[in-house]
């Protein structure tokens, strides 16, 4: 299966399906990670190795990995072999099909996008023209010593009446340039080096054929990357839409739980911004659901059912439904969520907020709680930690308020080791500060280097956390919600800071 050259988004639906149900996945170390959020929960991964300066592992060699697969597949396994770009594009495809057809092995092939033609969209260079260049020619750059057959024929190469694209072509760069232009290809020739085409960190360095090993030198280039050589490259827009979204070049660190991140890492990744992930607290059931089940058999006590968070929907009423009951029961009260992403939450379970306040804070909705319904009966659905605002200001206007727990909330003890590795190195360019917990949280897990990246705060409450953990937020949102967040952090983008 291909992977695609970088951006998970370029996945193939049958990708996504065949992922879905794979007992094992073996895949390449160029093989975005995100991609791997597609797997059957259940299934067994592996890396087969990392190379470069920055190898963390050996890499498996490919009579191990043919092993392996035909090893896996033999005990009933469905097996994925992940592989970066298109497997079918300099992607040794042939060889391993070539090991499983021996063992009797039925095997599907699922292409990919490959980086030449992404190359195209994602670095603005139309690699075919209706007007200049008529024909590609995929190249790789670095021949096998155990190749059957002639070597690569230069003569034909610098003929070739349309545009080369090299693979694995950077460290060769000198030989296969130096190559063409004895053969008589213009050392004028435009050329584009495309560097980790479609991801985040994308780098687009032009130069020309003559001037490449000198321009791979200086800019310290090094793979993976695909080379264009040829008039398409002097078409290429100035900016392209990919490097001109308003966050693109900065990296993002989301510290929501990790079922909740989704969205905003999508939003993040759709605006440009390389997003790394690091859940700052965990999100799990109450220590004992007892005193949730018998509140939950008393439900005619009560006025109102109370939220104050998206997770307080979800948890009391999977609860409510999974032990036997169904809405009906909550039919006599009325329904209070404190923000937007609370009530949206309500309606996937066809239930509609009657009251929502105008500032999404606890502050807000006791106020108006308080102004339309004082002294009538509330049940607060609520974490295992937080402020207790909401309760006090209720009962101080005398009325009858209980607190449920029904969920626990609970610190990360320690950062993964990437992002630990990208904040202290200082690539982290925005922190994303989204409750008072998960401020406290992050004050634990990275302690001073927490000042080094920006802080975006989702409220006032949050910020005044941070401060008084010695950290002060660079933008805190307008509107208490993700996209209130992202508001303002696009616009301190542009120079404006709230």
């Amino acid at each position: 299966m291909g992977a695609g050259p970088g951006d998970p988004g370029l996945i193939t639906l049958r990708g996504v399906q065949c992922l879905a149900q794979a007992d094992l996945v073996l895949h390449d170390w160029l093989v975005n990670p995100a991609i791997l959020r597609h797997a059957n929960p259940a299934a067994e991964i592996a890396c087969l190795g990392s190379h470069g300066a920055k190898a963390t592992q050996r890499v498996i060699p490919q009579d191990e990995v043919n092993a392996r697969m035909v090893t896996a597949a033999q005990q009933g396994k469905t097996v994925v072999r992940l592989k970066g770009g298109d497997p079918d594009v300099f992607g040794r495809s042939a060889e391993e099909i070539e090991a499983l057809d021996a063992a009797g092995i039925p095997v599907e092939t699922v292409p990919g996008v490959t980086a030449a033609l992404a190359a195209a969209g994602y670095a603005g260079i139309p690699i075919t023209h209706g007007k200049h260049c008529s024909a590609v020619a995929l190249v790789t750059g670095h021949e096998r010593h155990n190749k059957v057959g002639p070597p690569l024929d230069y003569g034909a190469l610098a003929r070739f009446p349309g545009t080369l694209v090299f693979y694995m072509g950077v460290t060769t760069a000198p030989h296969w340039s130096g190559a063409l232009i004895t053969e008589g290809k213009p050392a004028d020739t435009p050329v584009a080096i495309v560097r980790r085409c479609s991801l985040p960190d994308q780098q687009t360095v032009r130069c020309t054929l003559a001037t490449l090993p000198e321009t791979i030198a200086e800019h310290r280039l090094r793979p993976p990357a695909v080379i264009i050589v040829g008039q398409a490259v002097a078409l290429a827009t100035e900016v392209p839409w990919f490097a001109s979204r308003p966050l693109f070049g900065q990296c993002v660190l989301v510290t929501r739980p990790k079922d909740q991140a989704g969205p905003l890492w999508q939003r993040l990744t759709d605006l440009g911004a390389e997003v790394l992930q690091q859940p700052a607290i965990r999100i799990s059931d109450p220590a004992d659901w007892g005193p949730v089940d018998a509140t939950l058999e008393r439900l005619d006590r009560y006025d109102w059912l109370v939220f104050s968070s998206v997770n307080g929907v979800r948890y009391l009423l999977d609860r409510l439904c999974n032990g036997g009951g169904d809405l009906r029961r909550l039919g006599h009260m009325k329904l209070a969520a404190i923000g937007p992403a609370t009530a949206d939450e309500l309606r996937r379970y066809r239930l509609q907020a009657d009251l929502m306040p105008q500032q999404y804070r606890a502050e807000s909705l006791a106020d108006e709680l308080v102004a339309k319904a004082g002294g009538e009966r509330f049940l607060l659905a609520r974490a295992s930690r937080g402020r207790e605002v909401l309760a006090q200001r209720l009962t101080a206007a005398g009325s009858t308020v209980d607190q449920i727990v029904v969920y626990s909330s609970t610190d990360v003890p320690q950062p993964e080791p990437e992002v630990a590795a990208a904040m202290s190195a200082g690539r982290i360019d925005w922190v994303t500060v989204t409750s008072s917990a998960i401020a406290r949280s992050l004050g634990d897990l990275f302690g001073e280097q927490l000042h080094q990246p920006k802080l975006a705060s989702i409220s006032p409450i949050t910020s005044g956390v941070l401060r008084e953990l010695g950290f002060e937020p660079a933008v805190e949102a307008v509107e208490y919600t993700m996209d209130g967040l992202i508001e303002v952090m696009l616009a301190n983008q542009e120079g404006t800071v709230q």
